[in-house]
């Protein structure tokens, strides 16, 4: 009895953890760039002094959803996005190397080209200034073109290049900042040409938002039903109590 009390017991408290990702992924509909996580549950045998004749249920994250979403028009040249496989080098905030798909590029004072949550945007020598300028274009190979203040309409100069990467997908990851990167980070990730973005275009949310709700509430299902089996159990256990009892 009291093993299948520990199995439902454990179920109901790994399904809340299950709810709760698919939540943060229904959040994230609108959210420009965002990758769904996905969820998976399994048994897991309980170790310890004795033999591991207890299993109890887990909840994982066991990866991404590296899906791309669809591109969504917008008409500002400074909003960017990879168009196929490929990712935008960024520089997180702990100085390491991390990879978005789309950014709303802003300059700051500095003339430090960022995303719109602030990071610096990565180039051929690290992070790209900008110097003044009147209008900027960005190629589809990431090459960042301006027109200086006072120049003619027709005279445009290159200044950096965005640095694009198409890493192995097996080997990249999600962390807590929601940025991404690759597992083993000891070796820089070099550019490749073949990537291509394009501006003007930001990329949604590959998040499907009748997938999410479908689990969200099947997730609700299991959880009445590991309290179903916890009050059974107990039930049980008060029947055999009273038998003893008897006895």
């Amino acid at each position: 009895m009291d093993k299948m009390l520990y199995v439902a017991m454990t179920g109901a408290s790994q399904n809340t953890l299950a709810q709760r990702a698919h939540a943060n992924n229904l959040a994230n509909i609108s959210t420009n760039g965002f990758q769904r996580d996905f969820e998976q549950a399994r048994s897991m045998p309980v170790f310890g002094e004795s033999y591991p004749a207890r299993v109890f249920a887990m909840s994982e994250r066991p990866g991404t959803d590296f899906t791309p979403g669809t591109l969504q028009e917008t008409g500002r040249e400074l909003d960017v996005a990879v168009d196929g496989q490929g990712w935008i080098a960024v520089q997180s905030a702990d100085g390491s190397e991390a990879y978005i798909r789309t950014a709303s590029l802003q300059i700051d004072a500095l003339g430090q080209l960022r995303t719109g949550n602030g990071l610096p945007v990565l180039g051929n020598g690290g992070p790209i200034a900008v110097p003044p300028e009147q209008k900027v274009e960005i190629g589809q190979d990431g090459t960042i073109s301006i027109r200086a203040l006072g120049e003619a309409p027709s005279v445009m100069a290159e200044v950096d290049r965005i640095k694009l990467v198409k890493p192995d997908l097996q080997n990249m990851e999600k962390g807590t900042d929601g940025l991404i990167r690759v597992k083993d980070a000891t070796q820089p990730q070099l550019a490749d040409a073949n990537v291509r973005m394009t501006s003007g275009f930001l990329e949604a949310s590959n998040v499907n938002a009748v997938e999410e709700m479908t689990a969200i509430l099947s997730l609700s299902r299991q959880f009445e039903l590991h309290v179903k089996m916890m009050r059974t159990a107990e039930e049980g256990a008060t029947a055999m109590a009273r038998v003893m009892q008897l006895s």
